[in-house]
């Protein structure tokens, strides 16, 4: 019975390396799962946002309003399409709408502050997603995007909260 013992343990350590592999593709997974939720979570509004700074750009001005969730023919209540034109319109200060930069809060200096804003932790509140809308002179106007709705509001408030929350 020379080879009896010779096959011992090499099932159990054959099982170590599999469970090893499982454990860590299963980790790999959770930390892609993360990454991707934070860095494409808020990508709906982001398109939200793109399109709406677009047609600004091609004086599409009726189609903005769309984004509002208002229309010509039904306005909305306390935005009608005379005061859209007024914030938005070709007599507006934003009338000029070819080098907007779409941007977001960045309010917190330092590492953490850098790490909060790349994660998007400010800005990205638990119903919608606030946006710098940039036009290069004087203060950036603060737009709301409803996560639900998916429709534009002006933010009244820079950030969602002015605590840290997750």
């Amino acid at each position: 019975m020379p080879g009896y013992l010779e096959e011992y343990g090499a099932g159990d350590e054959k099982r170590g390396r599999v469970i090893r592999w499982i454990v860590s593709f299963a980790v790999a997974g959770l930390v892609s799962a993360g990454v991707g939720y934070f860095l494409l979570r808020n990508h709906p509004e982001d398109r939200i946002a793109k399109a709406f700074v677009a047609t600004l750009q091609q004086k599409n001005y009726q189609e903005a309003y769309r984004f509002w969730g208002c229309t010509v023919e039904k306005p909305c209540r306390d935005y009608r399409f005379d005061k859209f034109l007024e914030d938005w319109g070709p007599q507006s200060p934003y009338a000029d709408a070819s080098h907007v930069r779409i941007g977001h809060p960045q309010l917190n200096p330092g590492a953490w502050g850098w790490i909060r804003n790349v994660l998007g932790v400010q800005y990205s509140c638990d119903d919608g997603v606030i946006y710098h809308l940039n036009f290069g002179k004087g203060e950036p106007v603060l737009i709301y995007i409803l996560r639900t709705e998916r429709t534009i509001g002006f933010a009244p408030w820079p950030v969602c909260s002015p605590r840290f929350q997750m």
